[in-house]
């Protein structure tokens, strides 16, 4: 899948070059004046990658308030970002993590080393021998994550506790069932998802995807 990585990933920066070009000059002249965000994730094997966004949030925000996972209005968003987080436009910049080889177009997120701290260290282990992707099940499924981490003043033990659990059998699920029909029915069901939302029809079409617990039901719907 590698090679229909690079071919996705060239295409779609050339694509997209003039909205690149946009949100560049919008991100340098609002907010902090900075255009993107690099941040040290989980990669390959657990090597570390340093992924590629557009800012969206203040300067040194891993460090502030709830650290490295966000919630819908986080303080620490700035205005232009919070259009490119709903639509998904800050993540764009990772075509060239996937272009590099640190990323797939299609895998497990990517994930700072304390989000990972309420994954079983099994579990772990098979999914970091995935490529991590730009989008993947897991992605599709917490389309809405930040929504869910709204309704806490402190989200964080909900993540570690009941979120991260289920996203990394997820991503287990994927590990074991994954293919060249798996990769391109998921960027499809990836489109899909931004433009319209929800995430319904993968449990539609995989009746073997893990289910949530009635905890994690109750986030999902609350």
């Amino acid at each position: 899948m590698r090679f229909f990585d690079i071919v996705l990933s060239v295409s779609a920066i050339i694509v997209l070059l003039p909205l690149f070009v946009v949100v560049s000059l919008v991100l340098k002249f609002t907010g902090e004046g900075e255009v993107f965000f690099s941040q040290s994730r989980v990669g390959l094997k657990g090597s570390r990658i340093n992924i590629l966004k557009f800012a969206t949030m203040v300067k040194n925000s891993p460090n502030i308030g709830a650290g490295s996972i966000t919630s819908k209005n986080d303080p620490r968003i700035l205005t232009v970002g919070r259009f490119l987080r709903k639509t998904k436009i800050n993540e764009l910049p990772q075509l060239f993590n996937i272009l590099k080889g640190d990323m797939s177009v299609i895998g497990p997120r990517p994930h700072a080393p304390r989000d990972l701290e309420g994954v079983d260290p099994s579990v772990l282990e098979q999914i970091l021998q995935v490529r991590p992707g730009l989008s993947g099940v897991g992605s599709i499924v917490f389309r809405d994550e930040e929504n869910i981490l709204n309704k806490f003043d402190d989200p964080r033990p909900i993540y570690d506790n009941i979120i991260a659990p289920y996203k990394a059998s997820l991503e287990l699920w994927y590990f074991h069932n994954r293919n060249i029909y798996m990769y391109w029915l998921l960027i499809v069901l990836t489109a899909y998802t931004v433009l319209f939302g929800g995430s319904g029809v993968l449990f539609k079409l995989f009746k073997d995807l893990p289910k949530p617990s009635d905890e994690m039901q109750n986030l999902m719907v609350g």
